[in-house]
């Protein structure tokens, strides 16, 4: 199972970047649901006000696994999109596209036609439309505009960071490391694992989108008559909310080295060395050789997963970081 699009010669030169707001927002909103894992975005979620909000309706139309409605966040007209304009575009979403989208999302879901939310939303298009914005826009008061800057800084980096690559090597060097479920060649770029779809790319480039909160997923845009976008996690997410250092952390720090501790911490769950390479900002040999390290210290041990290692901390592990 893939997806996989197909570019023309006038699709090489019309890739562009771009960050947007609102998709952030529906993307902090899903970390909020009891079923998501929030990886590095625990401490983030710690913070939240969660009896503030109530996001029902959000919730429903955004499962971990199905369609959810492209309408809620289309991809950005430009690289520095701000939320407001965005949240204008949302509002002018055509009723009859409203319809279409809350069906197909709702029927992903069993018993979310049948469920008080779920008939709600698939009332009157007018009102079911101003109550997503309304619910939008208090999303993203309470969730992502208080760390705005400190969000936007990471993805401008990461646009940065890749668009440097772009020039160097073109889309051949882009996509060698952009994400590790990205695979490039012979024109075509795949993303593996997840749905199967394809797109012939004919002359309208493609948008690609760093997330932060997206954190986890590669999700590829592909239905008309919104632009093909690829919105990929951002490189260096691992730092976005490291906090100062304990007294403990700092001198296990001091013991191991500062990066060897950071990834100590960053392992509560499995996790391969490329995504760590993604996530820390680093080369994927020098992560490999911290965990050589790590792993004949007694702190992580491998485990295949298909054709794969994925690390994770041993009980020493466990109880260096405390």
């Amino acid at each position: 199972m893939a997806v996989t699009l197909r570019f023309s010669p006038d699709d090489l030169l019309r890739c562009r970047f771009a960050v947007s707001p609102m998709l952030e927002t529906v993307s902090a909103v899903r970390l909020l649901s009891p079923s998501e894992d929030p990886g590095p975005h625990r401490r983030w979620l710690s913070t939240v006000d969660r009896q503030s909000l109530d996001l029902r309706p959000l919730h429903l139309l955004l499962p971990r696994r199905g369609y959810a409605p492209d309408f809620l966040s289309p991809p950005p007209s430009g690289r520095a999109a701000r939320f407001a304009d965005e949240l204008r575009a949302v509002a002018t979403t055509d009723h009859q596209q409203i319809r279409r989208e809350l069906r197909r999302s709702l029927a992903d879901t069993p018993g979310a036609m049948e469920s008080p939310t779920g008939r709600l939303l698939l009332g009157e298009p007018a009102r079911v439309l101003a109550m997503l914005v309304e619910l939008l826009r208090r999303a993203w008061e309470v969730l992502v505009e208080p760390v705005w800057p400190q969000v936007r800084g990471l993805l401008d980096a990461d646009v940065s960071f890749q668009s440097r690559r772009l020039a160097e090597g073109g889309l051949d060097r882009l996509f060698a490391e952009l994400h590790p479920r990205l695979r490039w060649g012979n024109g075509v770029l795949t993303r593996e694992y997840g749905d199967d779809d394809h797109r012939d790319l004919q002359g309208e480039g493609l948008i690609l989108v760093p997330s932060a909160f997206k954190w986890d997923q590669v999700v590829v845009i592909v239905d008309p008559p919104w632009q093909p976008a690829v919105v990929y996690p951002a490189r260096g997410l691992g730092t976005l909310w490291q906090p100062p250092a304990s007294d403990r952390q700092a001198a296990l720090g001091r013991l191991m080295g500062k990066t060897r501790a950071a990834l100590l911490a960053d392992l509560g769950s499995p996790t391969s060395t490329t995504v760590l390479a993604h996530r820390h900002a680093l080369a994927a040999g020098t992560i490999s050789e911290h965990l050589t390290v790590l792993r004949d210290a007694g702190f992580v041990v491998g485990e295949r997963h298909r054709h794969e290692i994925r690390y994770r901390r041993t009980p020493l592990g466990e109880d260096s970081i405390g």
